[in-house]
């Protein structure tokens, strides 16, 4: 989802017209962010529970859309990921008890044979029950880079740290997950 200077100054301009009542923009803006927000909640909960979470975030995002200063320093993708981020949060400690992990996973190539299949589900799950051990912030970076595809700079912002730090916070929660998979997974992946 990086997003390159001209892209940023177009949403920029949706956020602005949006601002103003313009559902037409907010809908674009919806359009190019909803696919890494989805990413990133459905990651982290049950499908059912993430398609639900991402309706709310986006209309957490419409109501709340007056409070976002359009010329801070604040891109409107880390905005928006600090809302998706709550969310999530949120959802854990509403309904606890849930099952993270789908038993199916849906692939587009449909002469994949059923054993690739399987291990397919079967790294998921341990790369997701890995993640779960780490601390939050180091989970929070991973997902946010690798799930939601944000640059270093968007991390930075959505965390609230320097672009540095993100850096240093991912190393270390690589190095830290790294520790949680067998050197078996490893040398598959």
């Amino acid at each position: 989802m990086v997003l390159d200077t001209r892209n940023e100054e177009e949403i920029r301009q949706l956020v602005q017209r949006a601002q103003e009542g313009d559902t037409e923009a907010f809908g674009k803006v919806y359009d190019h962010f909803f696919a890494p927000v989805y990413r990133y909640a459905a990651f982290r909960l049950p499908s059912q529970i993430a398609e639900d979470t991402v309706a709310d975030i986006f209309v957490k995002a419409w109501e709340k859309l007056h409070t976002y200063k359009v010329h801070k320093d604040v891109p409107f993708g880390a905005w928006l990921f600090r809302i998706a981020r709550y969310s999530v949060i949120d959802v854990y400690r509403t309904q606890r008890g849930f099952e993270e992990i789908p038993e199916t996973l849906p692939d587009p190539d449909s002469w994949n044979r059923a054993d690739t299949a399987v291990r397919r589900v079967y790294v998921l799950r341990t790369v997701r029950e890995a993640l779960e051990k780490l601390p939050k912030r180091y989970r929070d970076v991973l997902l946010l880079t690798f799930v939601s595809e944000l640059s270093h700079n968007e991390v930075a912002r959505v965390l609230r740290m320097t672009e540095g730090g993100v850096r240093i916070l991912k190393l270390r929660a690589l190095r830290k997950l790294e520790v949680f998979l067998s050197p078996d997974l490893l040398e598959n992946m």
